[in-house]
């Protein structure tokens, strides 16, 4: 059946390919490249537009690249993108053009000149629950220690809810954290945290566009079932040699960029490393002194534009924590990425990206005592093929096709030791599958005001050998036992993921809209704290564990208003979850080498309503977000079978972000968060076992935390203007949780040392008020 469906898109490929000699004859194609006039960046999400008896439109795609069709005639043409000036030329269309377009920032103008035509995309596009994220606006917002944080400002919009202080992990409408799927430059990331989630692994200066799917999910993307975060790294300056970087209180950061050939190749390398571990060397504690406490990421990038009709692309990312307690216990994880794509175009109308990808997570666990000295190993790697189309055919439609395949290696856990060590060395067999995938979209935009994004995606899980394979009953029992080698395919899982959103447009600036998608995903994270950690374990579809399911259904109101400078939106939406994992009691993740007898399987169900207010220009920006919302899990184990709270569930969840730029040289901006505390389970009662006080808890997550809420404030000095000066530096000053509020992090019970009748209740807060101060320079 796979190979009908790859059999299919080929011959559609082919027919595209040469549809050209029909439809080219009616209507001549525009198509080109926008890219920035400072440093020769592809712009992503760039309009073009036509004036004539009719407007045409379209916007640029992930590589900067555009097409669009007109019939023959004289026309006004656009190029606009937010925050450069706009580009308008006069133009006789009789034949196929190409155009290539530099726009230049408003930053880089002695006079700023404001075009009112701009395009309100969120309004006209049928795309439902996407957000994108502004790297300026990234670089202005207050985070912890002053560390600009992509993750963190991620959590300030609607329907995105942190996992918790001190943690990067993020829940997006209902679902957990594994269930988002984070891609940089098409790799995926599977532990995007640093110093045990603090901060996250994303360098700000190294990133150039930051894109989330909350729903409605094009159907290029697919393997998770909440959400989609899309991060692209800067190509590298094409026209000059930059230096730039920032010296923070914790970490520093450097990045260096510049051409090989002037207009034709460039490169970009961006590293960073905090420096926490050095202030540990000058405490007088020697058991504070000899600890290590670091983490270092690394960005890299180069292209090569071989011809107008062929790049080359080469990126990658490696960064690392190392945690120590002196000579007892040691720590460290980290993530690789290296991506290898080419852009092709075929025709004028036929753009092609394929891409090789290589993904590699892992983590090492030292105790180096030496009676009881052991290290574990444990990794997820992947080799992935990606091959992406897009075809316009007209203005009309857009077409989006293609294959991916990847193959997942999984090393659940080596423990080794010494000869003298009592722990006894243990590995538990890797796992291997295969996922394969092709997808088909189709833009259609059926009138002025009607627009629909329809396709679906075809996904394939196999699990393959080597190893021992079991069957387990709902009690956690083996029921049988296979033995399969490496050739052997051991059981194949295949969905079909239907996706479709339409808007229809009431007004210039006024629309609703409506969308229904189903994802599978085939790679699920074994964790059995309330927050996520370094240490956490994935596993991969077997006879046992199924793939995740999820539908989920949306409406929204957009409107934009006063010329575009304010954005409002109301999303309503419904998921439904199928085959979600929870574990037994007493699980244990460690060693465990029948992990899936400990598993039990339910569903899940989460809806709710999402607000969002935004300002998108002047110098008073921001927005306002807010989500009412409920997320519920239902396990025959668990609760008599009745639903219950999952850990993600948050009735109230209120951001308000404002950015202002109080003169030429300061910007002020501050952020507000409230949440509904955690959802948990209490003791309601206890008694004593064996001279031991022993706890008895209620309903499962019947409880919550206290409410989150913290101010946080910053406020940045960017130097005088000097035209002729090309070193710059500013100054970021910043106070996290200005009215020092002390949010839980944890709350535990124990018996009163002093009143064996009485139960205490220990409640630890990380953070208080924390100012911050960074000098950021450039030249």
């Amino acid at each position: 059946m796979i190979t009908k469906y790859y059999r299919f898109l080929f011959l559609l490929l082919i027919a595209l390919a040469y549809s050209n000699v029909t439809s080219a004859q009616k209507n001549p194609v525009l198509n080109g490249t926008i890219k920035d006039s400072a440093n020769g960046e592809t712009l992503i999400g760039a309009s073009v537009q036509l004036f004539g008896e009719n407007q045409i439109g379209t916007i640029t795609n992930a590589y900067g690249f555009y097409s669009l069709s007109a019939p023959k005639g004289v026309y006004k043409l656009v190029f606009s993108y937010v925050g450069y000036q706009s580009i308008s030329q006069n133009i006789d269309i009789n034949s196929d053009k190409q155009i290539n377009i530099s726009l230049a920032s408003l930053n880089q103008l002695s006079e700023v000149v404001v075009n009112s035509e701009r395009r309100d995309e969120n309004v006209a596009s049928a795309q439902m629950g996407v957000q994108k994220l502004n790297v300026k606006e990234i670089n202005s917002i207050p985070v912890l220690f002053g560390e600009r944080d992509i993750l963190k400002t991620l959590q300030l919009l609607p329907g995105i809810k942190s996992a918790g202080e001190g943690n990067s992990g993020f829940y997006v409408r209902g679902g957990s954290t594994d269930q988002n799927l984070i891609l940089l430059d098409e790799a995926p990331v599977y532990n995007a945290s640093h110093l045990l989630g603090f901060f996250s692994t994303f360098n700000s200066d190294a990133i150039k566009d930051v894109t989330v799917y909350k729903g409605g999910m094009p159907a290029q993307y697919g393997g998770r079932l909440a959400s989609v975060l899309d991060i692209k790294m800067n190509d590298g300056n094409k026209k000059e040699y930059t230096v730039e970087g920032g010296i923070g209180l914790i970490a520093s950061r450097l990045k260096v960029e510049g051409p090989f050939k002037k207009d034709k190749s460039s490169f970009m390398v961006s590293g960073r490393r905090t420096y926490a571990d050095t202030f540990l060397a000058f405490s007088s504690d020697s058991s504070i002194k000899n600890n290590t406490l670091y983490f270092y990421d690394l960005n890299a990038k180069a292209n090569y534009q071989i011809d107008d009709k062929n790049v080359l692309y080469l990126s990658g990312y490696f960064g690392r924590d190392k945690l120590g307690l002196g000579n007892t216990f040691g720590f460290e994880w980290g993530n690789a990425t290296g991506t290898l794509r080419w852009n092709h175009l075929f025709s004028n109308r036929l753009f092609s990206n394929t891409s090789l990808i290589y993904s590699n997570y892992n983590y090492v666990i030292e105790n180096l005592l030496d009676d009881n000295n052991f290290k574990v190993n444990s990794s997820i790697r992947d080799f992935n093929l990606k091959q992406d189309f897009q075809y316009t055919a007209n203005n009309n439609h857009d077409l989006k096709f293609g294959i991916n395949a990847i193959h997942h290696t999984i090393a659940p856990g080596k423990v080794t030791s010494s000869a003298t060590s009592s722990v006894n060395e243990t590995t538990i067999e890797n796992r291997n599958g295969v996922e394969l995938a092709a997808y088909f979209s189709d833009e259609w935009n059926l009138s002025e005001k009607v627009h629909f994004v329809y396709g679906s995606r075809f996904s394939n899980f196999t699990l393959l050998g080597p190893g021992l394979f079991k069957d387990y009953n709902k009690e956690g029992i083996v029921t049988d036992s296979a033995r399969f080698s490496s050739s052997q395919s051991v059981v194949n899982y295949f969905n079909l993921e239907p996706r479709v959103s339409a808007s229809f447009q009431v007004a210039g600036n006024k629309s609703i809209k409506a969308s229904y998608t189903r994802n599978t995903q085939n790679l699920h994270l074994m964790s059995n704290s309330t927050a996520t950690s370094p240490t956490d374990l994935y596993i991969m579809n077997s006879n046992n564990t199924k793939p995740e399911i999820a539908d989920q259904f949306a409406l929204g109101y957009f409107s934009n208003f006063k010329n575009n400078t304010y954005e409002f939106s109301a999303e309503v939406y419904y998921k439904k979850m199928q085959n979600q994992i929870e574990y037994r009691n007493g699980t244990d993740l460690r060693g465990n080498q029948n992990i899936e007898a400990d598993l039990i399987y339910g569903d899940g169900r989460a809806y709710g309503i999402e607000l969002f207010l935004k300002k998108r220009f002047g110098d008073f920006n921001g927005w306002i977000g807010y989500t009412l919302a409920k997320t519920e899990r239902q396990f025959e184990q668990i609760n008599d079978n009745q639903w219950f709270n999952a850990k993600q569930d948050r009735t109230h969840d209120l951001s308000v972000v404002g950015i202002y730029k109080a003169s030429k040289r300061w910007t002020l901006a501050s952020t507000f968060v409230y949440s509904t505390g955690t959802a948990v389970t209490f003791p309601t009662g206890k008694y004593q076992l064996n001279g031991s006080t022993v706890f008895s808890y209620g309903e499962k997550n019947s409880d919550r935390t206290p409410a989150y809420n913290r101010l946080d404030f910053s406020a940045t000095l960017e130097p005088k203007i000097k035209p002729d000066r090309k070193y710059q530096s500013s100054w970021s000053f910043g106070v996290y949780n200005v009215y020092n509020r002390k949010n839980p992090f944890s709350i535990d019970f124990r018996q009163d040392p002093d009143n064996a009748s009485q139960t205490q209740t220990v409640r630890t807060s990380l953070f208080g008020i924390i100012p911050s101060v960074t000098w950021n320079f450039k030249f």
